[in-house]
């Protein structure tokens, strides 16, 4: 039973890290929800190799989701390769 909550809390670790490496801060520039799209100028992205921050077009894996944000907001997001496409993974206004 030891060994079991060793290796879960381990588990529980690693899942945290690869969050955190995949979650930035940004603010929307521009929405374009009939292209399934989102402008952000944001910071670092440790897991697609961003060391800086910079503007950029990103995917929306889900296009609902920009219903939830609009042009101006501060938000935190995730972003991951999918299918070869940057694409936010999930967003939320800070």
């Amino acid at each position: 039973m030891k060994t079991f909550k060793i290796v879960a809390g381990a588990f529980a670790l690693s899942l945290l890290a690869a969050t955190a490496a995949s979650a930035a801060e940004g603010t929307v520039k521009k929405i374009d929800e009939s292209a399934g799209k989102v402008t952000l100028e944001h910071g670092p992205i440790k897991n697609l190799g961003m060391d800086e921050g910079m503007t950029m077009v990103f995917k929306a894996g889900d296009p609902t989701m920009l219903k939830s944000v609009k042009v101006g907001d501060k938000v935190s997001f995730e972003a991951d390769r999918v299918n070869g496409q940057i694409t936010v993974t999930k967003i939320q206004k800070k």
